[in-house]
């Protein structure tokens, strides 16, 4: 479970393919000895496993494996060696809830169909699935690349948020431009919703 409160951008430095998955090395900024074997971390939105955690000319490096569906289903098909990725941790107990309740199950892919200034501040707009856009609904939230936003308006199958110039500096946002595919994970409230409103209709 995460908040989408981005702690880290990290780096694709290797990948390969092997035994059916593809297999990325992230370096990063957290300890190496703060890192459990199997632990959850976010990366660029999917929830991934670390399973294999070192250092080396004093960077922490992991290795996570991804499974085909997931790159399918998310960007992580697009990262190469020199891809920057939100990372979080996992959220522990007594941690404060900065952000929303977030999975790390990304539901699709969206785009980035607008940028442009809002004073000292930066309006995105992104283009969803059509069947993803009736749970996205104004000054609720949404994961996008693994991090947590407002929703400041909803135009069909169309969203925009704004981000702060801090959220621009700390984030791998401030380098995201039209055309940029990003992950999407809607509010797992809105989903459950729309499902209770589904089973009462019937």
């Amino acid at each position: 479970m995460f908040t989408g409160i981005v702690t880290d951008i990290g780096e694709v430095i290797a990948s390969e393919d092997a035994d059916g998955v593809r297999r990325f090395t992230i370096a990063c900024r957290y300890e190496a000895d703060t890192i459990a074997l199997g632990a959850s971390i976010a990366c660029g939105g999917p929830c991934l496993t670390a399973t294999k955690i070192w250092t080396r000319d004093n960077r922490t490096l992991f290795m996570v494996d991804v499974s085909q569906e997931t790159l399918d289903r998310t960007t992580a098909g697009h990262w190469r060696a020199g891809t920057k990725i939100n990372l979080e941790r996992s959220l522990c107990q007594g941690d404060e809830l900065g952000g929303h309740v977030v999975t790390g199950h990304v539901d699709a892919v969206a785009e980035i169909t607008g940028r442009q200034a809002d004073g000292e501040a930066t309006r995105l707009t992104f283009e969803v699935p059509a069947p993803l856009h009736r749970f996205i609904a104004e000054k609720g939230s949404v994961a996008l690349d693994g991090t947590s936003l407002t929703v400041n308006g909803v135009d069909g199958n169309r969203f925009w948020v704004t981000l702060i110039p801090h959220t621009l500096q700390v984030t791998t946002w401030g380098g995201r431009g039209v055309g940029d595919p990003v992950n999407l994970e809607v509010d797992l409230m809105a989903r459950y919703v729309a499902r209770l409103k589904e089973t009462e209709d019937q």
